[in-house]
């Protein structure tokens, strides 16, 4: 069964921090790589659940993800003798692609460290665009441990996949476009979430903005690292993590995003694996569009939430945020799902 976490405002929330982002969100010049992508209308969805849903369309970017926003934004702000020394990273494939592709743009020699689990889809196209790929450890948090002694021992810059000021507000410029695609009602946004970076970018800019908009994370049951920081008071480590939704496979929240997320996130919520596989099929049927199982987290979590409150009538949107999901491993949602129905 899900869980719905309440995390109300508190009182002493510090608008100089989000002033801050704000700020660095609007300078962010992501769109010299990344696009702007659309914010859709999922008819069926929205018949579905009783409620208008509108999905930003992040699986359009370049990389099929949007952590092409927040790796660019901060690679593009490196100074010459950073950038002339190279840069290393871990991630568990779309931060991994986004990173390859702004250090090609830029000119800037790239090694990016993956747990031996990731998706050939995901490694082949870091190797594409013409980054070195390591193959390194069971799950991200032993990647991670490798690319930080890599960047030590070589001198590069260790560029975060999301506890990083700069990443975030990267990530933070999706937030900018949904409300300016959306000046209407808008009443929620629904963000997946693995280590924090995307929702402490929308987080920032919409609660400045428009802070009666309420902003709800979704993870997976199997990797519910923002959630249990917020239960705990303070960031912990899932001890394991479920690699199924391998975008969000993340034992513990960023620093920087957690600042953001224990004050102006309203609540997160958990989703199963077989939820997850549920809603990549519903997105399919409505746009033809596939996502991973990590970029299903919204639709996924917009379909619990409803389900669990009787949410009716509201405009609700989800983040889709990635499409780097191996053919083969397609088979295996639609199993899942098709299980579902018959049992």
């Amino acid at each position: 069964m899900s869980t719905c976490q309440p995390h109300t405002l508190t009182q002493t929330s510090d608008l100089g921090l989000l002033e801050h982002y704000v700020k660095k969100i609007l300078a962010a010049p992501v769109y010299d790589l990344a696009v702007r992508t659309p914010l859709q209308v999922a008819p069926a969805l929205s018949a579905l659940l009783g409620n208008q849903v509108l999905l930003k369309r992040e699986d359009l970017q370049p990389t099929f993800s949007f952590k092409i926003r927040g790796a660019y934004n901060k690679l593009v702000q490196l100074t010459e003798a950073q950038k002339a020394r190279g840069v290393v990273t871990a991630s568990a494939g779309n931060h991994a692609q986004g990173v390859a592709l702004a250090a090609r743009q830029l000119g800037i020699k790239a090694t990016i460290v993956m747990p031996c689990s990731t998706p050939e889809l995901k490694v082949v196209g870091v190797r594409s665009r013409g980054a070195e790929a390591v193959l390194h450890g069971v799950s991200f948090p032993f990647a991670l441990a490798h690319a930080l002694q890599l960047a030590e021992a070589s001198g590069c810059t260790f560029v975060s996949p999301f506890d990083d000021p700069d990443v975030i507000a990267g990530q933070g410029t999706v937030a900018m476009e949904v409300l300016r695609q959306q000046q209407g009602p808008l009443d929620a946004i629904f963000v997946p979430v693995g280590g924090g970076g995307l929702i402490a970018g929308i987080a920032a800019y919409v609660k400045y903005l428009r802070p009666q908009v309420r902003i709800i994370g979704v993870e997976p049951e199997g990797s519910s690292c923002l959630l249990a920081a917020l239960q705990a008071g303070e960031r912990v480590v899932l001890p394991s993590v479920d690699p199924f939704a391998d975008g969000t496979a993340v034992a513990q929240v960023g620093a920087y995003g957690f600042e953001i997320c224990r004050q102006y996130v309203d609540e997160v919520i958990t989703v199963s694996n077989d939820q997850l596989c549920s809603a990549i099929k519903l997105i399919y049927d409505d746009t033809r569009s596939i996502t991973e199982p990590s970029g299903a987290l919204a639709v996924a979590g917009i379909r619990n939430y409803v389900a669990q409150t009787g949410l009716q009538g509201q405009t609700l949107v989800a983040i889709n945020s990635g499409a780097n999901i191996n053919f083969d491993s397609l088979r295996h949602v639609a199993e899942r799902v098709a299980a579902q129905v018959v049992s």
